[in-house]
């Protein structure tokens, strides 16, 4: 089992930053996927940016030069710092983890960009 919590959303105008946190209940050693997906209303889930294997990220082309993952192993904590961000990254931004014995979602944190 693996629980995730999130932090860090929020209302920020246009042009604006924000930064989530995900802080895993487990080693992210043992984790062979971590990520952020985000769902806007009417649309589906989709990836915003993970780690997979290694140190290989990927990114969601909307976001590319905008958002960075980062991670920090000993706080067991990945990080998505979100810069230039427009109305529509509007949505409920999760966290999701992919053990070898099951995978996991956090509750989601509610990003709002609007002027």
């Amino acid at each position: 089992q693996v629980q995730l919590v999130e932090s860090g959303g929020g209302l920020v105008q246009p042009g604006g930053s924000l930064r989530l946190s995900c802080a895993a209940s487990v080693s992210i050693f043992r984790i062979n996927a971590m990520g952020w997906f985000r769902q806007a209303p009417g649309k589906q889930r989709e990836l915003v940016a993970r780690f997979t294997s290694g140190s290989s990220t990927n990114y969601a082309d909307s976001v590319k030069g905008r958002f960075t993952i980062s991670r920090d192993n000993a706080k067991n904590t990945v990080y998505l710092q979100m810069n230039s961000l427009k109305p529509e990254d509007t949505a409920v931004y999760y966290c999701k983890a992919e053990a070898r014995w099951g995978t996991y979602w956090g509750q989601g944190t509610q990003v709002t960009v609007s002027s």
